[in-house]
């Protein structure tokens, strides 16, 4: 059960060392593991080569372009990652972001859950991001995976045709909707955490904007109108509190009014939308306790003691 995976690296010369560090430490190791740089202009790509002749299965492919970070350009160099990989045989293949620290046995539980379950197209363990206060996860829907650990099984990334460069992101969230639209199972494992050491999208300015800017995501992945109006009143609760929904609401709404062209294919939106009314069918109440596509839609887990605010125990 051979795995690969992929870490699209922009300006992540801050964290990708330890990512290094985790992955050199795993009891089961990848076939091939390629960290593409991104037109990075620190010195991460010069962290990386010093690995090379460390890790025989460690790799870099170094991309020229100009601009910042955007989600677009995170799927196109994932995908750059993925053509290196030439006729390279394999059985898995995952994106592993370039800030996040792993424990030991973390891909061989997570392989293991493949192989008892041949149904399951995409897996991967619980993201406990970096707070002021220790380390907390949002990352709780068992039916969803974060983009940062998302490992698929062969066939399953092959019939969903990897990750689209999607302007307004949620390319992990169309990967998860296209898989289950194809048959297979997601599923995450709560038991494996993973340290994310920088909180996805927190340079893209304050939470108010970054609300805003997921309402508009959420418009061009094709929610429905109805399932994202009670989706943002079951999340008013959220920080910032009444602010991050209204925020998210006029993003949605903004979006439909210009006419923000959706990003998925027609048949693609048309699943999603029936998964969403057959949640509406269950009522309001577990409307939003298993994914449906959206990273937003899960319970907050802060950890408690100082022991577990550490990677590694």
């Amino acid at each position: 059960m051979s795995y690969v995976l992929i870490t699209p690296m922009r300006n992540e010369a801050q964290y990708i060392e330890a990512t290094i560090k985790g992955v050199a430490a795993q009891s089961v190791k990848p076939a091939k593991w390629v960290i593409v740089d991104d037109g990075s202009d620190d010195r991460g790509a010069e962290i990386v080569s010093r690995y090379i002749g460390q890790l025989d299965f460690l790799a870099l492919v170094r991309l020229q372009r100009e601009g910042g970070r955007t989600f677009g350009s995170k799927a196109l160099a994932f995908n750059a990652g993925v053509r290196s990989l030439g006729r390279m045989p394999y059985s898995f293949i995952g994106n592993l972001d370039a800030d996040i620290v792993l424990e030991p046995d973390y891909f061989r539980n997570i392989l293991g859950m493949f192989a008892a379950d041949p149904k399951l197209g995409l897996s991967g363990g619980m993201v406990f991001t970096k707070g002021e206060n220790g380390y907390y996860s949002d990352d709780g829907t068992l039916d969803s995976v974060g983009g940062a650990v998302q490992l698929f099984r062969r066939e399953c990334f092959e019939a969903v045709g990897g990750y689209l460069p999607l302007p307004y992101g949620g390319i992990d969230a169309a990967a998860e909707i296209m898989a289950r639209m194809h048959g297979w199972s997601v599923r995450k494992s709560p038991s494996d955490r993973v340290w994310e050491q920088r909180r996805t999208g927190s340079a893209g300015g304050g939470p108010l904007t970054a609300a805003y800017r997921l309402g508009v995501r959420f418009h061009t992945l094709g929610y429905g109108n109805l399932f994202f109006l009670l989706r943002c009143a079951y999340r008013v609760g959220d920080k910032p509190f009444l602010l991050g929904s209204l925020g998210m609401l006029l993003g949605f709404v903004t979006a439909r009014i210009r006419r923000v062209p959706v990003a998925l294919p027609p048949e693609v939106v048309a699943y999603l939308r029936s998964e969403q009314r057959g949640k509406l069918k269950g009522g309001v109440s577990p409307l939003f306790r298993h994914g449906t596509s959206g990273k937003a839609d899960r319970p907050t887990v802060a950890l408690s003691s100082d022991a577990e605010r550490q990677p590694g125990h």
